[in-house]
Formats: structure tokens, C-alpha cells, sequence
């Protein structure tokens, strides 16, 4: 049997770190690390390799739009998937989230059904 997904969550707001990752566990997938900052978030995918990370894009240290160019710029994670998590939800908030290299963007307030369907979305193609 295939291993689960390993996904890394980063989040300054405590409660929604713990929702991300009830809701990483109802789709099947491991919750390498839940963490409060961008700095942190991108030391810990260089270190683990997540196969998705889950990113508030207002964030200290590093904001996720920062974290996904990062990724995006170092051949080592290019390939980690990325959902960005947002109270921005205007259609300039997606587009510009989305231009970052993000493979998928998710309004805040979100549904625990909702973030459940998009981390089995995005980590369907998840090699094992």
C-alpha cells in the first residue's frame, strides 16, 4: 500500500493550524509539521520534502506568496505542491496567489469539507 501524503502546515494562528491538520488527517494524508511562520515553513520543506504544503499567505517572517516563490526557485522543491490559504478573496487576491507558482488557492473562511476535498485533490497524484 501506498505511504500517505506528507503535508507541512504553516499558519500564525493556532486554531487554524489545528483545523488544517484535523482536516489533513480526514484525507488521508501525515502532517509532517505545523508551523507558525514562513521562515520556519521553508527550512522545514528544504529539510522534509513535503508532498503538499498548506499556506496562510499573511504570515511573519516570510508571507506563503513568498514561501511558494521560494519553492518554486529551488529545484530541490519545485515540485511540492502548494495551497494557499487567504482572507483575501478577491479575484487580484487569487490571481496573484495563483502567479506564484501555487497550485491551488483557498479562501478563508473555509470548510473543513472544502480543505478536505482540495488536499485529496492535490495530493491524488501523490507517488507513494
Amino acid at each position: 500500500m501506498d505511504a500517505p501524503a506528507r503535508v507541512l502546515v504553516a499558519d500564525d494562528e493556532e486554531d487554524i493550524r489545528h483545523l488544517v491538520a484535523l482536516a489533513v488527517g480526514k484525507a488521508g494524508c501525515t502532517v509532517v509539521a505545523a508551523v507558525a511562520d514562513g521562515a520556519q515553513a521553508l527550512t522545514v520543506a528544504r529539510a522534509e520534502r513535503p508532498d503538499l504544503l498548506v499556506l496562510d499567505v499573511s504570515m511573519p517572517e516570510a508571507t506563503g506568496l513568498e514561501v511558494c516563490l521560494a519553492l518554486r526557485a529551488d529545484p530541490a522543491t519545485d515540485d511540492c505542491r502548494v495551497l494557499l490559504l487567504s482572507a483575501g478573496a478577491s479575484p487580484d487576491d487569487v490571481a496573484r496567489g495563483l502567479a506564484t507558482g501555487a497550485d491551488a488557492y483557498l479562501p478563508k473562511p473555509f470548510t473543513v469539507a472544502g480543505l478536505v476535498r482540495q488536499i485529496q485533490l492535490l495530493t491524488a497524484e501523490h507517488p507513494g
